[in-house]
């Protein structure tokens, strides 16, 4: 088969919708505002608030930032290729989703892992906690968030995706995805599996170890202290916890997908299965941390009443 490097990838995983086409524009839409808006709100809700200006609300407010870079990475597109009727997007903005995408699953999964470290060190050694994380720990911990996923991803992309030499240009998802543009290949991709591995089991892993074992001493805590300790560790844990298994259950969705093949599943589900992980945790998130955690509760109430922050 000849080799090329294609200028288009056609989405093949859209259907034609019919009349249905502006209901299905309008649930998008609705969506993405509902989102932009959500997370934004909480934004400003933290920065305007000095009650809130602790290290886990600005964890918090760095993942609502994200919430917004992954969408804004993915629903634009999705509007456009669902009014178009020729499902098709250039190669270099293809490539520059795939950036969006894969930097913004990897800014969250760390995310999640510093504030499960955070939480860890304010109920498990509370007396300690200012010493340990002071503004300058927290810039630095923000900045790894941010600048180790966009720096891997920007590597990933223009040097191990980008110049392979590709025998097809059809990739049946609703956006550009990196695994499906490898399997396109004709080239090698030794480097692009063996890399996928170490980092799956250095970094993926030495994370999802860093969470377990943080919240193995926060049980432990819990159950051997007092009751407000519980209370405490309760009340700021469980949508923690909520956000990382959402997470955790979308990506798993994504990476079955992607590997096996789930031909037999229709079409609208496996649509669903690939959207999961960009869509409900923008969307799930800012409900988990505005109605959950008490201080931001508080500061909606105030809010609604007038009262001054």
């Amino acid at each position: 088969m000849n080799s090329s490097q294609p200028t288009h990838f056609t989405l093949t995983a859209y259907f034609d919708t019919g009349v249905l086409k502006p209901v299905w524009v309008l649930v998008v839409l609705a969506l993405y505002a509902v989102i932009l808006a959500a997370n934004v709100l909480l934004i400003v809700v933290i920065c305007v608030n000095r009650s809130l200006h602790e290290p886990m609300y600005m964890f918090l407010c760095s993942l609502f930032v994200n919430e917004l870079y992954g969408s804004t990475g993915l629903f634009p597109s999705l509007l456009l290729q669902i009014l178009s009727d020729i499902h098709t997007v250039s190669a270099p903005a293809c490539f520059l989703q795939i950036y969006c995408l894969y930097s913004y699953g990897g800014i969250e999964f760390l995310t999640l892992a510093v504030m499960s470290y955070d939480r860890y060190l304010a109920i498990c050694c509370p007396l300690r906690y200012s010493s340990r994380m002071t503004f300058s720990r927290i810039a630095a911990l923000t900045a790894l968030i941010w600048i180790y996923p966009c720096c891997i991803n920007a590597w990933i992309v223009a040097y191990l995706t980008a110049p392979l030499q590709l025998c097809g240009s059809s990739i049946h998802k609703v956006y550009c995805d990196n695994f499906y543009i490898v399997r396109l290949a004709c080239s090698d991709t030794t480097l692009n599996n063996v890399f996928g591995l170490v980092h799956m089991f250095t970094v993926i892993f030495g994370l999802i170890v860093l969470i377990l074992f943080t919240y193995v001493r926060i049980l432990q805590v819990c159950f051997s202290g007092s009751r407000q300790t519980r209370q405490k560790a309760v009340s700021t844990c469980t949508p923690h916890l909520a956000s990382l298994l959402n997470f955790s259950f979308g990506c798993f969705f994504e990476i079955v997908q992607g590997r096996f093949n789930m031909s037999g599943l229709p079409n609208m589900l496996r649509i669903f299965l690939s959207l999961y992980w960009l869509t409900c945790q923008p969307l799930v998130n800012p409900l988990l941390y505005g109605l959950k955690m008490t201080k931001i509760r508080m500061v909606y109430k105030n809010l609604l009443l007038g009262n001054k922050l």
